[in-house]
């Protein structure tokens, strides 16, 4: 019987994306969370006693802005060898050949895979065969696992891959490959990396990713880790374990039937709660999102500043500094159909119908969308967020105008009343 690890996209030291403009975002926290999970993996591999480490890409987020980060790598990987840990890696599309320009020489532990051809490494007193090729640039959009060699007889055999498979929204299809062309090569356990959540492709043999060691940003939520393997025999055992220190989440608040800022509150502190105890001890970054019909619509959206720091509040006196909320987003819906109002006087059934008239005049979107353009290019320039609404076809329009009249007739005193 014998155990290894498999990890993969550490992206050690990835920046921040911004959240340092922040005032209150926790950035020393959010900048160190990389490396203290890869200690905790440190300290994993070492209490389990696994015979080696498979890191199946992305090691680094790009080239080192300085040595430090992989002077931190290094020191990692060298309290590892003091307990004869061997280190396999393979390189990704974040930290390809040609893309890490800084170098330093690993420990003699570590053990990283050519980049120009599949190499095939052995461990022969347990019996393990390790076949792996690394990225030679960012964007290797050949199927690499076409070339892996067959498997050795007599032994465990692993591949180790940087692949989106057969696919994944989100992430780039570099080295596709299809799962079935994986299983058919004949290797006991495919150690996979690129995708960012967990996941088991296949069985017998398993194909795994394990996602990465911390969630860096929204797109990334829930808790992450690594997989424990354990074989014994022709049997073989998967164990996820957790290894991050801080945790995304997107917390919905669910507005429906909600009249008053008092059940607004109670809502969010409800939601707040789960979250934490479902992650009990662990520091939570929360986009709280907003949804449902609501009488508030049109409240919401005319005092977005303050029900921003009303959710912040919230979060201070439930938590301190366990929750940090790195946006609000607003989404809900105004209760009824206005437009089938009967009673509507003549100011507001104006603004409908100039709404209406506005949505079928190709001419009026045209020259909408010529300024909006030119606003979101001039915004582009000083902001590097990702997830920024893009107003880009006349299909895009209509929910702006209905968000601009639910704002006019809350002014109005009607409607959300």
């Amino acid at each position: 019987m014998f155990k290894f690890i498999h990890c993969a996209d550490l992206h050690l030291d990835s920046p921040l994306r911004g959240l340092s403009m922040k005032s209150n975002a926790p950035v020393e926290q959010i900048r160190t969370a990389t490396r203290r999970a890869l200690n905790n993996l440190v300290d994993l591999c070492i209490q389990e006693e696994v015979q080696f480490l498979v890191i199946a890409g992305d090691v680094y987020d790009g080239d080192w802005p300085d040595y430090t980060t992989g002077l931190f790598f290094s020191a990692c990987m060298g309290k590892l060898r003091e307990h004869h840990i061997a280190v396999y890696l393979i390189r990704g599309n974040h930290d390809a050949e040609s893309t890490i320009t800084k170098k330093l020489v690993l420990p003699s532990n570590v053990i990283e895979f050519s980049s120009q051809q599949p190499e095939t490494y052995l461990i022969n007193d347990i019996k393990v065969a390790l076949h792996g090729q690394s990225f030679w640039q960012r964007e290797v959009r050949d199927n690499l696992a076409s070339t892996y060699p067959e498997a050795m007889l007599g032994y465990f055999n692993i591949g180790i891959l940087h692949t989106a498979a057969e696919g994944q929204e989100g992430h780039e299809a570099y080295a596709p490959c299809r799962i079935n062309e994986l299983v058919q090569k004949g290797y006991d356990y495919w150690a996979l990396g690129h995708i960012h959540k967990r996941q088991i492709l296949h069985e017998k043999p398993y194909v795994v990713f394990p996602g990465n060691l911390q969630g860096r940003h929204i797109r990334e939520t829930g808790h992450k880790g690594c997989t424990l393997v354990t074989v014994d025999g022709t049997k073989v055992f998967l164990e996820h374990q957790i290894l991050d220190v801080l945790r995304w989440y997107v917390c919905e608040v669910d507005l429906t039937d909600v009249d008053t800022d008092e059940e607004l509150n109670a809502s969010i502190c409800v939601q707040m709660e789960r979250l934490l105890t479902e992650n009990q001890g662990y520091p939570l970054a929360l986009r709280v999102r907003f949804s449902g019909q609501t009488r508030l619509h049109g409240y919401l959206l005319q005092n977005m500043e303050r029900y921003i720091h009303e959710v912040q509040n919230a979060a201070a006196i439930m938590a301190g500094d366990l929750i940090w909320i790195e946006k609000v987003k607003f989404s809900t819906e105004p209760i009824g159909d206005m437009e089938g109002s009967q009673d509507q006087d003549d100011a507001i059934a104006t603004l409908l119908q100039s709404r209406d008239s506005a949505l079928t005049d190709p001419e009026f979107l045209d020259d909408f969308l010529k300024h909006v353009n030119l606003i979101q290019g001039r915004i582009g320039k000083y902001t590097q967020s990702s997830d920024a609404t893009v107003i880009a076809t006349s299909s895009d329009v209509e929910p702006l105008l209905k968000d601009a009249q639910s704002i006019l007739l809350n002014m109005l005193g009607k409607g959300n009343s």
